[in-house]
């Protein structure tokens, strides 16, 4: 059975077959004016994936045409999120390496009477653009002549003129059913410093005149951006046209990748991280890679959840969940398992002296993973609500004259509940049986709980960091963003964890049983352990 092919894939496999190209040029084009976000991972799925299927090449590609918001520490950090995700480009490149050439063809469009400078400010061009049902009203300034023109562009570049004062329009149809097509502004008059040429240019070319030049200077084959661009294309195929680029790049669009509950807005992302709402961008709530990579995500999850998500022409939205439960079925298959016990409870077995190294499994779904060696002592710490005095019905966990498994170790019965002077249950004293231990159970008894536990002489001081998403679940029409804000996402629980723990390496993954996936981290000489995406599974399958 042949595999199934995307209509990406099927576009560039016909343009091959048909020799319209040599070999596959792709590029990867985030503009450096914030951190990527998971969306983003998306467009590098497509765009490094399509190159290394079809053994072609891809450009990491710097949209750099906007210096008001780009700096040199959002480039970094985009190369970091490519790395991680374990992808890897032919070229580094940037839209302001070709400044001059862009200049050049925007003199050559006014020689040829395709373009010319607009006095028109930028709500008087808006006012006159027209509507889907209305054409619009063409600029009083559209019939200068090559001469006039080339002198005032010219002049712009100069520093002659204020921002905002005159700008360079490409002269189209100002009747054309698509808005894009109605004289678009091709350069602005902006005074900012750029992050990579500083405050030589005082004027900078529009992404929709620039993109396709870059594009061709690239020799890329196919433009692949998403369904926003869509509207946009027949711009990006007329300037392509009338500079005679040939062959010319091929823009194709896809949908691009919604989660529910994750805010997909770079503007609103950064206003997050400005006004303090969290840590920063690699904050473990954050949608960012860098967030994602913070809070303990494989980078192979995130890889998958691309593949599961698919490419398609129409836009859709991915339940958080369903992300989630990618995940998480990564996490299970790969991360060791360890305890930790969030608000403990003294456990003392009262027939049990010494201690012993009980055989604890690494990971029941890797059978080479093995066991490791787990202190196992007289005293422990339970979580305590695995303990109840007054238990519902078909409760399974420990209650006065009940059995509960300890993990990996041995059955114990609750016998007393020792109280402080406020009636709170502080101990709990057990007896265990010698014949019950797990690998070697000879007591014929039965006990459907199974407890995680701490050895409280070997435990070690934690602090538990569990999250919830950012957004709340609904997203109604007409609210913003800070409407769905959860402001209450962050909990931090004190808690004992067994010392392997704090010996772990910095960031790796764990399942702490019964409790979720969690990443090790230490802060200030304290072992920290950060939720990575809970046991429970929420996703509807």
């Amino acid at each position: 059975m042949s595999e199934a092919k995307n209509f990406i894939e099927q576009i560039v496999e016909s343009d091959l077959a048909e020799q319209k190209i040599k070999a596959v040029k792709t590029r990867f084009p985030p503009e450096p004016n914030g951190y990527l976000h998971i969306g983003h991972a998306k467009s590098m799925f497509v765009n490094f994936g399509t190159a290394l299927k079809y053994n072609g090449s891809c450009n990491l590609f710097f949209d750099d045409t906007n210096p008001a918001k780009e700096k040199t520490e959002f480039v970094e950090a985009i190369k970091n999120d490519i790395h991680w995700l374990g992808y890897s480009w032919d070229k580094e490149v940037y839209a302001s390496d070709f400044f001059e050439i862009i200049y050049n063809y925007a003199e050559r469009l006014i020689q040829e009477g395709k373009a010319f400078v607009c006095d028109l400010s930028a709500e008087e061009i808006k006012a006159t653009r027209g509507t889907l049902t209305e054409p619009g009203t063409e600029s009083p300034y559209r019939t200068r002549s090559v001469e006039e023109n080339l002198k005032l562009f010219r002049e712009m570049r100069a520093g002659k003129y204020a921002d905002g004062e005159k700008c360079l329009r490409a002269k189209i149809d100002m009747s054309s059913p698509n808005l894009n097509m109605r004289d678009p502004v091709i350069y602005r008059i902006l005074r900012a410093t750029h992050h990579r040429t500083g405050d030589k240019w005082c004027i900078y070319p529009m992404y929709d005149y620039a993109h396709p030049i870059c594009d061709a200077l690239q020799g890329v084959t196919h433009s692949l951006c998403t369904l926003e661009f869509e509207d946009h294309r027949p711009l990006y195929d007329w300037v392509g046209i009338n500079l005679g680029f040939a062959p010319k790049p091929r823009q194709i669009e896809f949908a691009r990748l919604n989660v529910t509950n994750l805010v997909m807005s770079k503007r609103y992302l950064k206003k997050l991280v400005e006004d303090g709402s969290v840590h920063g961008w690699d904050d473990p709530r954050m949608p960012t890679l860098a967030g994602l990579r913070n809070r303990g995500i494989p980078a192979a999850a995130v890889r998958d959840f691309c593949e599961r998500a698919g490419v398609a022409k129409a836009n859709s939205e991915c339940e958080i969940s369903y992300f989630e439960a990618v995940v998480r079925e990564y996490l299970n298959a790969h991360a060791p398992r360890a305890m930790a016990v969030v608000d403990p409870l003294k456990l003392t077995i009262t027939n049990y002296e010494g201690s012993e190294e009980i055989d604890f499994e690494i990971n029941q779904l890797d059978e080479n993973a093995g066991t490791r060696k787990v202190k196992f002592g007289k005293t422990l710490y339970i979580e305590k609500g695995d303990f109840s005095l007054d238990p519902p019905p078909k409760y399974f966990r420990l209650k006065i004259g009940g059995f509960v498994r300890l993990k990996n170790a041995y059955i114990v019965r609750a016998d007393e509940a020792v109280k402080d002077k406020d009636g709170n249950v502080v101990e709990v004293k057990c007896t265990y049986f010698p014949e019950s231990k797990s690998g070697n159970d000879t007591s014929g008894i039965k006990a459907k709980g199974v407890l995680h536990w701490v050895n409280a002489e070997t435990a070690v001081d934690a602090e538990l960091r569990q999250y919830d998403h950012l957004l709340k679940d609904a997203d109604y029409a007409g609210q913003d963003f800070s409407e769905r804000m959860n402001v209450n996402s962050e909990h931090i629980f004190a808690a004992k964890a067994e010392p392997y723990l704090s010996s772990a390496q910095e960031g790796e993954a764990f399942q702490l049983m019964r409790t979720g996936y969690y990443k090790k981290c230490t802060e200030n000489k304290k072992l920290v352990l950060s939720e990575i995406v809970s046991l429970k599974d929420n996703f509807n399958k």
